[in-house]
């Protein structure tokens, strides 16, 4: 396969817990595959998560959303971990989303001759790939039946929207696991950075 370039978010604010160790598996495979990998931890980034006037009002973007946006928009691939926290995503990187997922940044709303926006849009990143890396502290098939879909928010809300084709791997429960299972898991992550994929 050939070498792509991959920007690898890990969305646990924590980078000693698990979530830790499968993006650090996940980054050292796929570099010694050949791959290019950039990567930022969510908890070593500094913005404010929070869309104080919603889009009515513009907020400038600090240097670690500028520098989000550019390693999304250079990247082939885009590798998001993280754990399931009250049955969503945590908030730092929701807020993160909020804040760095703008129009002209990630989608573009197609307006009409006169200027007004319509319910089209232009899918920007269209043509890339991403995989979303969840652990829970639940039986990841008993999650994804829990109303509205845990993953649904960030696979179709967030990534498809802006044109991604998303995969899904789902490790569960995630808590107080066996040695010898922590250890199948990290070997399937290693499978996949050293693929690309």
């Amino acid at each position: 396969m050939a070498a792509r370039k991959i920007f690898l978010l890990l969305g646990h604010p924590d980078k000693s817990g698990l979530c830790g160790e499968m993006a650090d598996a996940y980054e050292s495979a796929a570099r010694a595959a050949g791959h290019t990998v950039n990567r930022m931890n969510i908890g070593d980034m500094q913005f404010d998560p929070v869309l104080h006037f919603g889009y009515r009002q513009r907020q400038e973007l600090e240097p670690d959303l500028l520098k989000f946006q550019q390693l999304v928009t250079e990247s082939e691939h885009f590798v998001i971990i993280h754990p399931v926290w009250w049955v969503g995503m945590p908030g730092g990187l929701k807020g993160l989303f909020d804040r760095a997922w703008l129009p002209g940044s990630a989608f573009r709303y197609i307006k009409t001759s006169a200027g007004a926006r319509t319910i089209f849009w232009n899918r920007l990143f269209k043509g890339k790939t991403a995989r979303i890396i969840v652990t829970s502290g639940t039986l990841p098939l008993l999650v994804k039946f829990l109303p509205g879909n845990v993953n649904a928010q960030l696979k179709w809300g967030i990534l498809w929207f802006a044109g991604f084709s998303v995969r899904t791997n789902w490790f569960g429960p995630a808590e107080n696991i066996p040695e010898q299972r922590k250890a199948r898991w990290l070997a399937k992550i290693r499978t996949l950075g050293a693929s690309g994929k």
